[in-house]
């Protein structure tokens, strides 16, 4: 059975992983028979943020890698530490972690930064052409490390049109999706969905997501 990395940014939607997210990646990929090698940067959040009060906790600080570990009861490893050789696809869930704590995209925009260990591995996740799938916000993340790179794709975030914009800017085209279904760039192997860019509903969130892993999986030795 194949294996597929799921990286993490962190542990809820307003300064780490959107957990909704994460929760529908992993399970569709158990349900259709995937081992899954979760991972996430050893690195401290951008801040922390109170869930309740959507307001962020001055001076407090929290870890990324241990962070996302709650999400997958500790089954976790630091990317640093993981190759594309590890694996046979590599899926982004979203959430603010992901322009967060991945990338600089929430502070910078189309300017931002990715995490270098990130930006690694997605260049070669592609450059061994194995399936990415990328979710929520993590389209505009990839947009940033395809950026120069000669790869030319098509993503969604939904119909946000600043993001969009922020997309096109960096290189990579952005195609509306609703957020039930999925856009897949069969040369490349890239799938991406808008999930909580979009959804009101956590079963909207699902099924989209359900049909991205199933993308992923059915690209794998294509």
């Amino acid at each position: 059975m194949p294996t597929v990395g799921v990286c993490l940014a962190g542990c809820g939607f307003l300064d780490g992983a959107e957990i909704y997210e994460s929760v529908a990646t992993l399970t569709s990929l158990e349900r259709a028979g995937a081992d899954i090698l979760a991972m996430a940067p050893n690195v401290d959040q951008a801040h922390v943020v109170n869930h309740l009060t959507g307001e962020v906790v001055e001076g407090e600080s929290r870890n990324v890698l241990v962070e996302a570990a709650r999400i997958v009861r500790g089954q976790i490893k630091d990317i640093a530490k993981v190759t594309a050789d590890d694996m046979d696809a590599l899926i982004f869930p979203g959430g603010y972690g992901v322009a967060k704590n991945l990338s600089t995209y929430a502070f910078d925009g189309a300017n931002c930064q990715v995490n270098e260990e990130v930006h690694r591995l997605i260049r070669e996740i592609i450059a061994a052409n194995k399936p990415l799938g990328v979710i929520c916000i993590a389209p505009a993340m990839l947009a940033k490390v395809l950026e120069g790179s000669g790869v030319n794709t098509q993503v969604t975030i939904g119909n946000d049109p600043g993001t969009a914009q922020d997309i096109e800017d960096m290189g990579t085209t952005h195609v509306t999706c609703s957020v039930t279904k999925h856009i897949t760039d069969k040369e490349n192997k890239i799938v991406s969905t808008p999930a909580y860019m979009l959804a009101k509903k956590i079963g909207e969130t699902w099924l989209g997501i359900e049909g991205l892993v199933n993308e992923v999986l059915a690209l794998i030795d294509t």
